[in-house]
């Protein structure tokens, strides 16, 4: 029964678009610093967003990461955006609630908008629409809205268990805002992520990203379900189309249209933008990109590919991902590269799905597997001595960080990181909607400070080809990679 559903899963679900190319921005040249012109091919593909680096802030502990959004949702004075996966059902979180529930009672003029998935948000008996039912029921202030991906229809959508239903796809972006403070990350409002699950996480204080970041959210909102205060679900007013009942074509080509609008008057926007002062004073420039494969929107995925593809000789990147699963281009990408390159992913027991029941149980194996493929092509092409690969492990900790940090030439501190909630791998790609930033800085001590992260998260990491080529994979895992690796 369950391979009948996984094989029509894959026969039903693999629409696509074109690839989602913003038009030219040619909206900052010639603002980078000498030392960082070789990076100014990223002024042509993305919106950008000028700043101070000291408005940036590198947070590297879950519970550092758990008070600030405490802090926030309690300071908020006009608007709070929650946009993640999924909110945990712990005491944590009922003490975040709690706190931005006593906000909201105390500021009317507060506005909420929460953004999760809907598979993964209405999971179990008690999940996040339970968690969050009592605000939407209590305050006018307060927007709940789920997305559902337009894959999961018809038998798939009837038929397809709990966790089963949610391979075919999910909102996997991470984002909280507060007022004009955006905080970018991997990680999830759950107890695990505000404790002992190793993620990444950086705050920016600026007020024309927090707009964007607001309006993008909003966007996603508009072809997601709305929940409403008896706990159903409809359809936003400006939105026509269910997405599992309408047209599957015509939700995905509607959706992606708004998204590529929104975009393209972000760019158009800031050509116009006559405030220049911000832009002489920055030392800094942030870049985000969004990866939605069911629309037809890789974004996000080309100016990755890009950054192995103009790394300079001599320069270095540090990569992190939680789920090891690159995809063959992003393989290609960094085989290619002239960048020393290192990969920190998570050891088996660092992976959240360690010791889980049923076949979840063997991903950390599935993960093992596509990792020692990964590294019989490093030798195939003699890479060995240019590509590293590293796994996490701290006890009593998971390990879910992902992102990448690239140093110029003789050059002690990187100039550029990668952070948000993509994994890198093909679920990130083709299946999940994902938004990352790309900060590019001068700043010294944001680079300092950048450093610092990627050092402290691999210090947990050891060296990992030999481990992982002796690693013992059962059988049914290399049957299950083989057919179903798309989907992790």
């Amino acid at each position: 029964m369950i391979r009948r559903i996984f094989s029509t899963l894959i026969e039903q679900s693999t629409t696509t678009f074109s690839d989602f190319s913003l038009p030219p921005a040619n909206i900052l040249s010639n603002t980078f610093p000498q030392q960082l012109q070789t990076l100014s091919w990223l002024q042509e593909i993305a919106p950008c967003f000028p700043v101070c680096g000291d408005r940036v802030t590198v947070i590297q502990d879950p519970n550092v990461f758990y008070n600030t959004i405490l802090s926030k949702c309690a300071s908020a004075r006009t608007r709070i955006s929650l946009t993640s996966l999924y909110f945990g059902i712990g005491d944590l979180e009922n003490n975040l609630l709690f706190t931005l529930q006593e906000n909201m009672r105390n500021n009317r003029k507060l506005k909420v908008n929460i953004l999760l998935d809907f598979a993964r948000g209405t999971r179990g008996k008690e999940n996040s629409k339970t968690m969050i039912m009592p605000l939407v029921q209590e305050n006018e202030n307060i927007k709940l809205s789920m997305f559902h991906t337009p894959a999961l229809r018809g038998f798939r959508k009837r038929f397809a268990p709990p966790r089963f239903n949610e391979l075919i796809g999910l909102q996997h972006m991470k984002v909280y805002l507060f007022d004009n403070s955006v905080i970018i990350s991997g990680a999830n409002l759950s107890n695990d992520y505000f404790a002992n699950r190793q993620d990444r996480y950086i705050m920016i204080e600026n007020k024309p990203l927090a707009d964007f970041y607001a309006g993008l959210v909003e966007k996603v909102q508009e072809f997601s379900l709305q929940v409403t205060k008896d706990a159903d679900f409809r359809l936003h007013d400006s939105w026509l189309y269910c997405p599992y009942d309408a047209s599957q074509t015509t939700f995905m080509q509607e959706a992606r249209k708004k998204i590529y609008t929104y975009f393209k008057d972000a760019v158009d926007m800031e050509k116009r933008s006559k405030s220049g002062s911000e832009k002489l004073e920055a030392d800094t420039w942030i870049f985000p990109v969004v990866e939605m494969g069911q629309l037809g929107i890789h974004h996000d995925s080309v100016v990755t590919k890009a950054i192995f593809r103009n790394a300079q000789k001599g320069s270095r990147i540090q990569m992190a991902t939680g789920y090891f699963n690159l995809t063959q281009e992003y393989m290609e990408s960094i085989l290619e590269c002239s960048a020393q390159c290192s990969i920190l992913m998570a050891h088996p027991n660092a992976n959240s799905f360690k010791g889980v029941k049923g076949p979840a149980g063997g991903i950390p194996a599935a993960y093992t597997l596509i990792a020692k493929q990964f590294y019989e092509k490093i030798i195939q092409r003699s890479q060995q001595n240019r590509i590293e690969l590293f796994e996490y492990e701290q006890k009593e900790w998971t390990y879910h960080a992902k992102g990448l940090w690239y140093y110029l030439p003789r050059s002690k501190h990187p100039s550029l990181t990668l952070i948000g909630s993509s994994n890198f791998g093909e679920r990130s790609v083709n299946r999940d909607l994902e938004t990352q930033l790309c900060i590019v800085t001068s700043n010294p001590i944001l680079q300092r400070d950048l450093h610092n992260e990627c050092e402290n998260l691999y210090t947990f990491g050891k060296a990992a080809e030999r481990e992982i080529s002796n690693r013992v994979i059962p059988y049914w895992v290399r049957v299950v990679v083989s057919i179903f690796r798309n989907f992790f």
